[in-house]
């Protein structure tokens, strides 16, 4: 918790700085904002540990196919890297290509999920051939 703390004070005053950057150079304070920006998201990856654990405790209590975890670790990732990467867009004036970033991040996440819809298609087809 107390990073937590330390971090959003860290980000409230990189947004002050961010401020100033932007009356002087916008292009140098959209730099600045990625950069803070993944500095956040490396700090959360290290909250994430206990999260990989259960998950993987999960898995295995629940017989789960590792593919199965991965695509959805992936997946949330995925939705998590393209709303940052949305924002970005989107301070830096140009919503139409956060917008576009997501329908990419939709389109990957179905992509990975397509052995996912495999095995279900297989299993409806065990179910109606035993029917």
């Amino acid at each position: 918790m107390d990073t937590f703390l330390k971090t959003t004070g860290c980000v409230l005053a990189a947004l002050v700085i961010y401020l100033v950057l932007a009356k002087q150079n916008k292009d140098f304070s959209i730099l600045f904002s990625v950069g803070v920006c993944v500095m956040v998201t490396v700090i959360a990856i290290t909250y994430l540990e206990p999260v990989f654990e259960l998950v993987e405790k999960l898995r295995t209590v629940g017989s789960l196919d590792t593919q199965t975890v991965e695509i959805l670790l992936k997946s949330v990732g995925i939705a998590l890297i393209s709303e940052i990467v949305e924002h970005i867009c989107q301070d830096s004036g140009n919503s139409s290509m956060g917008k576009t970033i997501q329908i990419l991040a939709s389109g990957v996440i179905l992509w990975l999920c397509v052995p996912l819809f495999t095995s279900l298609m297989e299993l409806i087809e065990e179910i109606l051939v035993t029917i």
